[in-house]
């Protein structure tokens, strides 16, 4: 193998775009993978960090990556994300999928802090690079906490809109999936207003623009999206495959702090939102996937140390996921460990002499017990 980083161009995935080269050859380091391209990552790269290019980052994630990481990006200069075995555990069942099948719910889960959101978010880059469609909700939980604006309803009664969180979610799946949105049509038309409506066979990225352009419809265009989805996917005539992606997905099922005028709480079956992604969880549909974390963050009222899938999700959540197949994201390995730290001498993140000895290595590991968040704020003071 050449010592410098040599420029990836495999034929296993759809080609990625190149990664800008850049003007001086990288030394080939231990804890850096050589393949970029999440279709052709293998057991060996298990504990090397690979590079997504800026181009990607942009696109597969306007949201969706969590805040310190996007932070680390900043610092680092560069957005590397470790390759795990439970990520490419829920790839290799990707690839093996027969989609004419109903859609194979997968969860991750583990302690909190333990990677989870990331092992989402490579498994969302693998897809994207596939062409598929990605529809990806990176915080279920804060559909249900602290709504800034909750409007009745103007389709059903009986239940609420978020506008600014639909319109702010329909921003980031426009930036995510453009080249896909023109080649969809709509197969029913919708009526938003007397004057607005949107026609049978129209692009879906219309129905998108509809909810952008107006807010007050913005609730109602979420829940025709998925359901245009649910529909068309896996159809013989549908040239897509749809990748559901749910960061917290126990929150749909939880409580929320979300509270109406007579100051009783607001169940999540009563948010627009809610009650239409809940749908999409159910596995009626073919063409796809359905990749899912659960979160401690959002799980109000549930015990701090929770974190298998019956605790998180509770008896109803349990039950509208069952079967499911569960990935658990450990803290990480010795390897992973090494990989981590060498990484962030390598980036100079650790400044502080101490940090570099054998003692002070030996410090972190104690501290952080190999979780990768503890691991990450303890060395963010070295």
């Amino acid at each position: 193998m050449s010592i410098y980083k040599s420029l990836h161009t495999s034929g296993c995935g759809q080609q990625q775009e190149a990664t800008a080269v850049e003007s001086e050859p990288e030394p080939f380091s231990v804890f850096r993978a050589q393949e970029n391209d999440p279709a052709c990552q293998s057991e060996k790269l298990i504990g090397q960090y690979y590079t997504l290019p800026p181009a990607h980052i942009k696109t597969v994630f306007p949201h969706g990556l969590p805040p310190r990481y996007q932070q680390q990006i900043k610092t680092f200069n560069e957005a590397c994300m470790m390759v795990r075995s439970p990520a490419l555990e829920v790839i290799s069942y990707l690839k093996k999928t027969d989609f004419s099948k109903p859609a194979v719910r997968y969860i991750f889960y583990g302690m909190k802090g333990s990677g989870k959101t990331m092992s989402l978010c490579h498994a969302v880059h693998f897809c994207y690079t596939q062409g598929w469609l990605v529809l990806h909700i990176p915080d279920a939980h804060l559909w249900v906490k602290n709504c800034k604006e909750l409007l009745p309803s103007s389709y059903n009664t009986s239940r609420f809109d978020q506008p600014l969180q639909a319109t702010e979610w329909l921003r980031n799946f426009r930036i995510t999936n453009e080249p896909l949105l023109s080649k969809i049509k709509t197969k029913q038309r919708y009526i938003w207003t007397k004057r607005e409506f949107t026609e049978e066979g129209a692009a879906l990225g219309e129905l998108v623009d509809q909810g952008i352009a107006r807010v007050k419809s913005s609730s109602d265009v979420v829940g025709a999206v998925i359901k245009e989805l649910r529909l068309q996917s896996g159809q013989p005539e549908s040239d897509f495959r749809m990748a559901v992606a749910v960061d917290g997905v126990n929150a749909l099922w939880g409580r929320s702090t979300i509270k109406k005028e007579d100051k009783s709480s607001v169940d999540p079956e009563e948010l627009t939102l809610v009650y239409n992604l809940r749908k999409l969880m159910k596995n009626d549909w073919t063409g796809g996937a359905i990749i899912t974390t659960l979160a401690q963050t959002g799980s109000l009222y549930t015990p701090k140390s929770a974190y298998l899938p019956q605790e998180l999700l509770g008896e109803r959540g349990f039950d509208s996921m069952d079967p499911f197949i569960p990935v658990s994201v450990p803290n990480y390995s010795e390897k992973e460990f090494e990989s981590c730290y060498l990484y962030y001498m390598d980036r100079q993140w650790l400044q502080h002499p101490q940090s570099r000895t054998e003692e002070g290595k030996k410090e972190i590991i104690f501290l952080s017990n190999k979780n990768p968040s503890m691991m990450d704020r303890i060395c963010a003071f070295l």
